[in-house]
């Protein structure tokens, strides 16, 4: 069963204080043949804004798997994840259709995809898309997830982590 995680920060919001509710993503990503980067994007249920796979925490999982899970129920994807998180981003949950929001952190663990399936509980109402790294870059409106990305990116060409692109 899901459901949100209170924990004891919080954000102002006028005069009155809204909890923190943290959710877990997964930052999907793979090398191509030629040794290229790609990250996989989603799309959002209802606004179609291209995210990560995340949600809520997952009873009885750890933090990275519940991220994993989250990566196979919305892009169909499995492979290694990281037990450590590289980052959160911030984010305002919509709860319905009259607007309401709530403020969201998401722990982001990375995970290096091994396979993808054709088909996943998610794949009617989702797009997922593999792109390179600028495309994605590009498509992220929130500017946290936009900085997150960027940084991943940048951590991987530092430590030499990015395979030679073949001539």
């Amino acid at each position: 069963m899901k459901g949100g995680a209170d924990i004891p920060t919080s954000r102002k919001s006028g005069r009155e204080k809204h909890a923190i509710r943290v959710q877990y993503g997964a930052l999907p990503y793979r090398f191509s043949k030629s040794g290229a980067l790609e990250i996989l994007l989603v799309t959002t249920r209802q606004t179609k804004r291209w995210i990560i796979p995340k949600g809520w925490p997952i009873k009885g999982l750890k933090p990275a798997k519940s991220a994993a899970r989250e990566a196979y129920e919305e892009a169909g994807v499995r492979g290694a994840v990281k037990a450590k998180a590289i980052g959160i981003f911030s984010y305002e949950k919509r709860l319905d259709e009259g607007g309401i929001t709530i403020p969201c952190d998401v722990k982001v663990f990375p995970l290096l995809v091994k396979r993808q399936a054709k088909t996943w509980p998610e794949s009617g109402q989702r797009v997922a898309q593999w792109l390179e790294p600028l495309a994605a870059l590009s498509l992220v409106k929130e500017e946290s997830l936009r900085n997150l990305l960027a940084s991943f990116i940048d951590r991987l060409a530092a430590s030499g982590a990015l395979p030679r692109r073949k001539p």
